[in-house]
């Protein structure tokens, strides 16, 4: 995979990993990306603002992007979820 850019990556992403956690709570616009998810029973936070984002850099071996924030060097990864519905379109057809 070849990325184009972080901002672009976070437009179409549905959860992220961020220093090896998953968080499918996070919300990127005008003013960043802000980011919660769980560790245990602790809630982590970042906040990223969108200049950060813009220099985000990619690794090519590892697949992911380097993140700096006021809290230091971050990895991320962006992901793509898959949805499903409870609606087996063979049991419609049995009603008919």
């Amino acid at each position: 995979m070849t990325a184009s850019s972080l901002p672009a990556e976070l437009h179409t992403a549905d959860m992220l990993e961020i220093d090896g956690l998953h968080a499918f709570d996070f919300t990127f616009d005008e003013n960043g990306l802000r980011t919660t998810c769980m560790d245990g029973r602790a809630e982590k936070r970042w906040s990223f603002s969108q200049a950060q984002v813009q220099s985000a850099a990619f690794d090519d071996n590892l697949q992911s992007w380097t993140l700096t924030g006021e809290s230091g060097e971050h990895r991320l990864v962006c992901m793509s979820a898959f949805t499903g519905n409870n609606n087996d379109e063979e049991d419609e057809h049995d009603d008919a």
